[in-house]
């Protein structure tokens, strides 16, 4: 959890600033047999698209006008709801599924190693998350990503999400807030369901690149036909 939390952090924390009106995001993700699966993220205000290529699924979410979209390429269609309904049905599938259960909170601790490598151009420096004494992230981080203007805007971005969602991801929090005084994670690895210390989930960024983005982009592609989403089971 504390992984896939993490890879939304990555996301929200790089929002464009004045000047330029868009980022995209290249980064390959890697399964627990190190399948690799290629992402593409494209960030603009309040708008995020991400491009799952093989999969050859499109995700796009505007806070601002409480939209989502979910694009499947090969049969040229999408369904288009309210992210704020997509939430809700989230939360109450999570309730429904394990209704006992209840997050443990844990102490957690980030730690530098003073180990240090280039990952993809990036100075980095490897920083290990522990929580509850046990090593559940590996983060090798840089500090040559502008960090100040990531942060303000990225407090934005999480107020998108309703109350609840924000303390549902109270530890993904924690550990972004302890996590970015060192720098901005290039590559991620999960520790939390593990053989041993082989990571099963692996996050890289290739390429951080500024450019202008058309407001199309947040949207589906002209030609593609509208799919009414099915009504959840109660």
């Amino acid at each position: 959890m504390a992984f896939v939390i993490g890879i939304l952090w990555i996301g929200f924390a790089l929002i464009p600033k004045e000047g330029w009106t868009g980022m995209v995001i290249e980064q390959v993700m890697r399964d627990m047999d190190g399948k690799p699966a290629s992402v593409i993220t494209y960030y603009s205000g309040f708008r995020f698209r991400t491009d799952h290529l093989e999969e050859g699924l499109t995700t796009i979410i505007d806070f601002r006008e409480d939209r989502l979209v979910m694009i499947e390429h090969s049969s040229k269609s999408y369904v288009e709801i309210k992210f704020s309904q997509w939430e809700k049905e989230v939360s109450r599938r999570l309730k429904k599924d394990s209704p006992a259960l209840t997050p443990k909170e844990r102490k957690i601790i980030v730690r530098k190693t003073g180990e240090t490598a280039i990952i993809n151009g990036f100075p980095t420096e490897k920083v290990e998350i522990i929580a509850d004494g046990e090593l559940i992230e590996e983060n090798w981080v840089t500090r040559e990503v502008e960090m100040g203007e990531m942060e303000r805007v990225n407090e934005k971005i999480v107020r998108g999400f309703s109350k609840q969602f924000r303390s549902e991801m109270k530890e993904g929090r924690e550990i972004y807030e302890k996590l970015k005084p060192f720098g901005f994670p290039i590559l991620v690895k999960d520790y939390t369901m593990t053989y041993g210390l082989g990571g099963i989930h692996r996050l890289e960024v290739k390429k951080i690149e500024k450019k202008e983005l058309k407001d199309e982009i947040f949207y589906p592609p002209t030609g593609y036909h509208h799919v009414l989403p099915k009504p959840s089971k109660k």
